[in-house]
């Protein structure tokens, strides 16, 4: 019998939404200070430059205001895509800089879209209102699990821009802990079990990969780091061998080995 999924872990609407506002918050400041330099510089695969990523991270936040101005989909009220589906859409979770429509990708001024994009969704997202559904990319979500994937986002991307620029850009505790905890539930929900650990301290601890479990004292396979590390892995920008390697991931026992299971987007 195959291992029983757990519940899906439970995300406060208001607690997120204030997380949302201050780590773009924290972005816009960040942009504001590049100069017409860095903008043009690389920041990904491809051609992509600081300007593509700023945009795109304000597209991200964009996103809500977009589907909170269009009618409740109709369908009734169960969603199309859960919080726990979400980091394997091919249309959200890779955590590339994907084409954003106009007029994002085309403004020049970041710091008016920037300022428009926060007021927007400062208007549009109401209190208490995680249930009203909203379309995405990915399919329809509940608004409460749409704006933790938006919090995922803006971490995401937010070290995109760090690693891009050498700006150090502070990260809202609310957010990074939702980033950290989704990452870290899409790991357990991928390889149900309970014979290894994996620790992402202050913010997550979760047991996956099926094989004998462990009910008391130190488990025998353990793995952890630290919440940015465990980001990048999960989404591909890290290497779990090269990690291992530089002690930003420590691991011990033999089923401690979770470069079979990540990336876990894309």
């Amino acid at each position: 019998m195959p291992p029983a999924k757990k519940r899906p872990r439970a995300y406060d609407f208001s607690r997120t939404r204030t997380a949302v506002l201050a780590q773009f918050g924290h972005v816009r400041e960040a942009v504001r200070a590049l100069t017409p330099e860095q903008l043009t510089g690389p920041a990904g695969p491809g051609d992509r430059t600081v300007r593509d990523l700023a945009a795109h991270l304000a597209m991200a936040v964009e996103r809500v205001n977009l589907g909170l101005e269009l009618p409740e989909p109709a369908g009734g009220p169960k969603p199309q895509l859960t919080l726990l589906e979400w980091p394997f859409s091919a249309a959200e979770a890779a955590g590339r800089v994907t084409g954003d429509p106009a007029p994002a990708g085309q403004r020049s001024d970041l710091g008016a879209l920037y300022e428009e994009t926060a007021t927007r969704f400062a208007q549009l997202v109401p209190s208490g209102a995680g249930d009203r559904l909203v379309a995405t990319r990915a399919g329809t979500m509940r608004l409460g699990d749409f704006l933790v994937t938006r919090a995922v986002e803006l971490v995401i991307h937010t070290d995109d821009l760090h690693r891009a620029t050498g700006l150090d850009i502070p990260y809202d505790r609310q957010a990074l802990a939702a980033c950290t905890r989704l990452l870290a539930d899409a790991l357990a929900d991928r390889a149900p079990g309970g014979s290894v650990e994996v620790r992402v301290p202050p913010f997550a601890v979760v047991q996956c990969i099926g094989g004998p479990k462990h009910t008391r004292g130190t488990p025998p396979n353990v793995v952890e780091t630290d919440p940015l590390t465990w980001i990048r892995l999960a989404t591909g920008r890290a290497e779990w061998t090269r990690e291992l390697e530089d002690a930003k991931v420590s691991a011990s026992g033999e089923r401690a080995d979770l470069a079979p299971l990540l990336p876990l987007t894309g």
